[in-house]
């Protein structure tokens, strides 16, 4: 118990060391880059950077009070764990913003929006791969995902051209281009850092321990697991003699809690990951939010009696 204590506790500061990297990396994105020469990103930090723009306002200021809106979303579209290290992350990124004395770098357009959208897109893509949401439309793509059906990458979509529409009117047309471009960089960066947003994974697991793995992966994760029966084989430890082995889908977003999760149970697990394109029917956590958490809880106590027949009927 001591070892895993100790092993979490690890994992927690890893995270935490990891999401304060991201928040640097995306402060300097807005500091050197953006934020001297007006150029916008998308979602509420570009609102934000809009409205200082428009009023002389202060970005740090204005930042937390535009995040406000989409962190209310976020108690009621995320775990509380996801919502308390958003809140501290946006915080941290306007206090960083605030005090920071960066100097822009270069006067040439191009690069501004290029390596501002680059280390914007790297920051937030550090933060959301740790399990934080450091830009408040990604909230509502995922609160109105879960309430009306529509894609996350619609969503955000959808709200950045209103965005950048009223750059253009509001400020110049050449404005909300290269800001356009910025969101294209900072969008790409974001799949580079944690392959795709709004993907899922697959995973097989072959171990020792299949039914507490399984039951960590409902209780913990929510997700819908089917067992299927190994009728033998050749690995590591020799000849294998007959077991259940797991098959599984999550978000991406929860691959390196679930690694964590079955590394705990037990070391030696053989795990197969692969690309899902796409899902349809079944039981699968959409981006941690808590609706697949409660849809399950209430037949936890069902789904831990189940016979193995049970399991691979699903």
């Amino acid at each position: 118990m001591k070892k895993d204590s100790i092993n979490n506790m690890k994992r927690i500061l890893s995270e935490f060391f990891q999401i304060a990297l991201g928040i640097l990396l995306a402060s300097i994105g807005l500091k050197m880059f953006l934020l001297p020469n007006g150029f916008l990103d998308g979602g509420a930090t570009g609102i934000a950077i809009l409205i200082s723009e428009l009023f002389d306002y202060d970005i740090s200021y204005i930042l937390i009070i535009v995040s406000i809106p989409f962190l209310i979303l976020a108690w009621f579209s995320l775990s509380k764990r996801i919502f308390i290290k958003s809140v501290i992350s946006i915080i941290s990124l306007a206090f960083i913003i605030h005090f920071e004395n960066f100097n822009s770098i270069t006067e040439d357009k191009l690069l501004i929006a290029i390596f501002g959208g680059l280390f914007l897109g790297a920051g937030i893509g550090l933060t959301i791969r740790n399990g934080a949401v450091l830009d408040g439309s990604e909230i509502l793509g995922i609160f109105i995902n879960n309430r009306l059906g529509i894609s996350i990458g619609k969503v955000i979509l959808m709200f950045n051209a209103i965005l950048f529409g009223a750059t253009a009117l509001f400020l110049s047309l050449e404005v909300a281009m290269y800001s356009i471009l910025t969101f294209i960089v900072t969008a790409k960066v974001i799949d580079l850092m944690i392959e795709g947003f709004e993907d899922y994974v697959g995973l097989m697991i072959v171990s020792e321990k299949t039914t507490t793995i399984n039951n960590e992966l409902i209780k913990s994760l929510g997700t819908g697991t089917t067992l299927y029966q190994g009728s033998g084989g050749y690995g590591k430890r020799g000849v294998q003699t007959k077991k259940d082995i797991i098959h599984t889908v999550i978000n991406r977003i929860d691959i390196r809690r679930t690694y964590n999760l079955i590394e705990v149970i037990d070391k030696n697990a053989f795990i197969i990951e692969f690309d899902v394109n796409n899902i349809k029917g079944g039981i699968y956590t959409k981006l941690l939010s808590k609706e697949s958490l409660k849809k399950l809880s209430s037949s936890k106590n069902k789904i831990n009696t189940k016979t193995k027949d049970t399991y691979e009927s699903i």
